[in-house]
């Protein structure tokens, strides 16, 4: 009997909204706060295996990363970023594998309702804190 693989579990994360859970002066360099982020969730991906979506508010432009898919939403305005996230859970083949990262309680039902998973931007902040503290002291991080 073979064994059958579980499925990879992926992430659909709300940019703005994880880099808005810590009031670090982020408004004032919003491209910087966008990067910064992209790099940590390359960590996550890098340690994980795990695939990463990233969905920014504003308007696109560069950032860097080698195991993230950096995404922009497709239009301007209120829950724009929202919308495209809501829109890409709810066309997913397998939404049981994907865990939808935000705060917002309007998109957390949509992706629910889609099937994904929800994981707070807070909860999901400290998980990208605790990589990153791990990575520094030489460990290696069992992300889960």
């Amino acid at each position: 009997m073979e064994d059958a693989a579980e499925p990879a579990l992926r992430w659909l994360v709300d940019g703005m909204n994880v880099i808005g859970t810590r009031p670090d002066g982020w408004w004032r360099d919003r491209r910087g706060a966008m990067r910064a982020l992209a790099a940590e969730l390359d960590g996550l991906a890098a340690a994980s295996g795990e695939r990463v979506v990233v969905v920014f508010d504003g308007a696109p432009h560069d950032i860097p990363a080698e195991r993230v898919d950096v995404r922009f939403a497709r239009r301007r305005g209120r829950d724009a970023a929202d919308d495209d996230i809501a829109a890409i859970a709810a066309a997913d083949a397998d939404p049981g594998t994907l865990r939808v990262v935000t705060s917002d309680a309007a998109l957390a039902e949509r992706a629910r309702a889609a099937g994904a998973q929800v994981v707070g931007a807070g909860t999901f902040r400290r998980r990208l804190d605790d990589l990153r503290e791990d990575r520094g002291a030489g460990g290696r991080s069992s992300v889960p």
